[in-house]
Parts: structure tokens; sequence; C-alpha cells
């Protein structure tokens, strides 16, 4: 069986970012049949206006769009910005959704975690999240949730995860994201 393919987005722009690290983390304790590449030009995308969506979008959204219809799925890795996901993400995703009736996000399988400096790890921003994927009727991994919080204590100086919890979370969160994508299991999705 050939590998399933997925595209990582952080939704975070700092090179430190934990966020970052965590898609980093699951690269290294992925499934051996689980490929994930992670996106890496989140910056470039403009900021979305509906007099350059046109045939011919800007070059960087082009890329995401394309990026995301090749890829079997999608993890996405968020910061909680006041409650809600950052405005990068949800930007790219606003561009990523268009145009509705064939957006690269229709129906896709997507995974989502995130890691945070606070108590309560990215719970509200994963919330806001699947709200977005709603729209794009996109089949979200339901659980396990991977909510790291107080995330400095998870990671080492050179931003290597060591908590291994969260590292056997992540496997189990790709095994499930990797078996719905086969079709091995139903759809458990907030759409």
């Amino acid at each position: 069986m050939t590998d399933v393919n997925i595209l990582a987005i952080s939704g975070s722009l700092r090179a430190g970012s934990m966020n970052t690290a965590l898609l980093r983390a699951a690269q290294k304790h992925a499934p051996n049949d689980v490929s994930i590449s992670l996106y890496g030009n989140l910056g470039a995308i403009p900021l979305y206006n509906g007099d350059l969506d046109t045939d011919s979008p800007p070059s960087a959204v082009q890329e995401l769009r394309a990026a995301i219809a090749r890829a079997d799925g999608l993890l996405i890795a968020t910061p909680e910005y006041n409650y809600s996901i950052p405005g990068v993400l949800k930007n790219a995703l606003d561009w990523a959704s268009r145009p509705a009736q064939s957006s690269a996000l229709l129906h896709k399988h997507v995974a989502i975690l995130g890691a945070a400096p606070g108590n309560f790890g990215t719970v509200r921003a994963q919330l806001a999240l699947r709200q977005v994927f709603l729209w794009t009727q996109s089949k979200v991994v339901v659980r396990p949730e991977i909510l790291v919080f107080n995330c400095a204590q998870r990671f080492d100086e050179a931003g290597n995860l060591t908590d291994e919890t969260t590292i056997e979370l992540i496997r189990e969160q790709l095994a499930v994201l990797r078996d719905q994508i086969r079709g091995l299991l139903p759809p458990l999705h907030s759409s």
C-alpha cells in the first residue's frame, strides 16, 4: 500500500514556534506508511482580497491550493491568540476554501493539534478551527485531541518534543487520520 501523504501547516510564523516543533515531532514519530511534509510559505500569502481571487490568483495562493489538493490530508498545528486561531492561519484557510464548490479543503481529511504556554493548551483555538472546517465540509479527526499545555516543559532547548504522552498521542492521531483517509474508519468529523 502506498504512503498516505500529509501536508502539515503551522499557524505560527515564529522561527522558534512550539507549534512548528510539534509538526516536526509528527514527522519524526509518524507511522511508517505516513509521509508528512511541512508547508513553509504561510507568511507569503497576501491578505484575502476578493478582487485578487480571480482565475489567476497570487502565486503564493496558487501554491497553497495546489499543495493542499495534492495532499491526502492535513495536519494543522495552531497556537491560540485571543481565544481563537491566528490571523495568518485563518487567512490561508480563507484563500484555500475558494471557490467553495471546488475548494482544496472540500471533504479533505484534517487532524488538529496545538501547543501553548498556559494551562488550557489551545482548546479554544481548536474549537474555532473546527468551526471553519464545518463550512468546507472537511473531515476533522475528533479523537484523540492534542492540547499541549505548559508546552515549555514538554520540549528541550533544541525544540525537540520530549514528552512521551504527547508523542504517543501524535502517533495515535496520525494513525486515525491515515485510517480515515484509507476508508478503514468512518469519518468522525465535526461537519
